[in-house]
């Protein structure tokens, strides 16, 4: 029986990107990916979830432009279906937000945010 309390999916997470890798989890009976980490399978409730690497493509299915005051830039924060089929948020970057569009193709990549690892998307 696993230990519940000690597993600490989101640290597990991160250490992948601290490695360079983007993994995320799988349920072995269901083949569903799933995103953000956790220790059991939504809608099942299965605890089969395993980490494996995935594509880092995806297709960006919302987003919303965060307009700051000057000096601050314009930014965007995105809703990316993977390719594999799990939804995560994060950001868009090297991409003019004017430019950015529902149904963009984005591809993953691991850059510092606040000296720890994130996943960042830039166009593909």
């Amino acid at each position: 029986m696993l230990q519940y309390d000690t597993i600490r999916p989101d640290q597990e997470f991160n250490a992948f990107l601290a490695k360079g890798e983007l993994r995320i989890q799988r349920s072995r009976s269901s083949g569903k990916y799933v995103f953000y980490p956790r220790v059991f399978a939504p809608g099942t409730g299965a605890d089969d979830l395993e980490w494996v690497p995935v594509s880092g493509l995806g297709t960006v299915y919302s987003f919303t432009v965060i307009r700051p005051r000057p000096p601050a830039e314009p930014y965007n924060v995105v809703l990316v279906d993977l390719d594999e089929g799990a939804r995560i948020m994060s950001r868009v970057d090297d991409c003019d937000p004017a430019d950015l569009a529902i149904g963009q193709r984005v591809k993953a990549g691991i850059v510092p945010i606040d000296g720890e690892p994130a996943v960042v998307f830039t166009p593909a």
